[in-house]
């Protein structure tokens, strides 16, 4: 076994920790173990492994930190840690990396300063991404200048200031969203062509000097400058995710449609400025992949089947906002079907979709498993029902992936958050009523609506038959009576 050269364990839902005889495999080259459930500490004997170029190690429930052994790893080109569950990590372990291309460390619970590692050194890198961790001061120029650098993920940190004025011309996604950055937006936003920049929940100052070279909506997705209600009917919205054409539901909900061809660093606001959506995350070893999913396959729980044909889906983090809602209690069902795996015996069918449900940045549901509520089904509609509080006029719903699900089945990027239709109504059709404690709510699937239609025709069907049967009946037996 000291030969071992590939160890790949990943998606085994294995348990426990990592045995310490790993640390023997001194010839190991690659080795993943994500998407499992192990515990523990991250083995610091795994450092001990110098031969290694490719590690993975996402979608467990490690205990963080990162281990400072992990600095002896300086033949990686390809490393990818996150979803730690504790434990707060450095940046310092990674400085002598410098043959990395592929660096992921998502969710990590980094608590670090990115002037701490001389990114001049890493001159291979090709993809970075640092989100979803507590990483503060300023984005270093040198970053935005790797020649070699085209995906830069920096989402969900607290970076301020201000935007490096010069860039790269291969960096081409950059994702600064849910940060402290403020102040002038630099030349290179507004000159270069075909690139792809999300500064949602910043403190940019938007006006008349600066509006012009803004995709329309940014203002309405800043910190504390929400837009306000432009009138008293702004209590509602619904999204047909990644329709075409507006539908009304069976509910009589006006669906809007959600067609925009979002990138790997994009948001949006629409039209009625009602709803707006970010996205960020790149499918990695996925070539032109869609965000927007189809299916012409009908779905037979539901009355609203064409709801279902399409699907938006995110690789990372899915977000999508109420704008200029009055303050007050709604009404928020989140609609789900899984399109991606065939309803067959083959191998294809076995893959496996997990995400997480935020909702005003608290969790309604880990680990949510589409298939999982429709005991294995694709095609096969699953609703979610919440009631929630609006208190600044700005509602978020945040589908986020956290490592977990199969990556590869039927093909490469079948993971991360999905969804078909969502929409948002006063509570009890008066958004000022307090409905006491709130609280996670699952809402059942439309199922029950058919299966109620049916059952009480069934009902009705036997007690028109029995009242038929019965005054029958009674006809012959005043008929026998009247006769004697």
């Amino acid at each position: 076994m000291t030969a071992l050269q590939y160890l790949l364990v990943g998606i085994n839902a294995l348990t426990g920790i990592l045995p310490r005889e790993l640390g023997n495999l001194n010839n190991l080259l690659a080795l993943w173990a994500s998407d499992n459930d192990f515990t523990g500490r991250i083995p610091d004997y795994i450092g001990s492994l110098s031969d290694l170029t490719e590690l993975r190690i996402q979608g467990n429930n490690f205990d963080g930190p990162i281990p400072t052994s992990f600095s002896n790893l300086v033949n990686l080109t390809s490393l990818r840690i996150g979803d730690l569950v504790s434990g707060s990590s450095s940046l310092a372990f990674m400085s002598n990396m410098t043959s990395l291309i592929v660096l992921t460390l998502r969710n990590c619970r980094i608590s670090d300063n990115l002037a701490s590692v001389d990114f001049s050194k890493f001159v291979g890198l090709y993809y970075l991404d640092l989100s979803f961790n507590n990483i503060t001061g300023k984005v270093p120029s040198v970053l935005l200048n790797l020649n070699s650098l085209i995906y830069l993920f920096l989402g969900n940190n607290s970076l301020s200031g201000s935007l490096p004025d010069t860039k790269g011309a291969s960096l081409k996604v950059l994702d600064f969203s849910y940060n402290e950055l403020s102040g002038k937006f630099p030349s290179w936003y507004s000159t270069e062509r075909h690139l792809q920049v999300n500064l949602v929940w910043n403190n940019f100052m938007i006006d008349s000097s600066n509006r012009s070279i803004l995709s329309s909506g940014l203002n309405c997705l800043q910190r504390n400058t929400p837009c306000l209600p432009a009138s008293p009917d702004d209590s509602s919205f619904a999204v047909d995710s990644g329709g075409t054409r507006p539908i009304i539901g069976s509910d009589k909900s006006y669906y809007e449609p959600d067609d925009t061809n979002l990138g790997e660093a994009s948001y949006y606001v629409s039209n009625s400025t009602r709803w707006g959506i970010s996205n960020t995350g790149k499918f990695m070893e996925a070539a032109n992949f869609s965000f927007i999913v189809y299916t012409s396959r009908q779905f037979t729980n539901t009355l609203d089947s064409v709801l279902f044909q399409t699907a938006r889906t995110s690789s990372s983090s899915l977000r999508y906002y109420g704008i200029g809602l009055k303050n007050g209690f709604y009404n928020v069902e989140l609609q789900f079907a899984e399109i991606f795996f065939p309803d067959n015996t083959t191998w294809t069918s076995l893959g496996t979709r997990i995400f997480d449900i935020f909702i005003q940045g608290e969790l309604r549901e880990k680990d949510f498993d589409i298939k999982k509520q429709t005991n294995g089904k694709s095609y096969t509609v699953v609703l979610r029902q919440y009631v929630v509080r609006v208190t600044e006029n700005f509602m978020e719903i945040h589908l986020f992936w956290a490592g977990k699900g199969t990556c590869c089945i039927p093909r490469q990027g079948s993971y991360g958050p999905l969804i078909s239709a969502l929409s948002v109504s006063p509570y009890g059709g008066n958004n000022k009523v307090d409905p006491g404690p709130i609280k996670n709510s699952a809402g059942k699937s439309k199922i029950a609506l058919v299966a109620g239609v049916v059952v009480c025709t069934i009902v009705l069907g036997l007690l028109s038959t029995g009242t038929f049967l019965w005054r029958q009946k009674r006809k012959k037996m005043e008929a026998e009576m009247g006769g004697s």
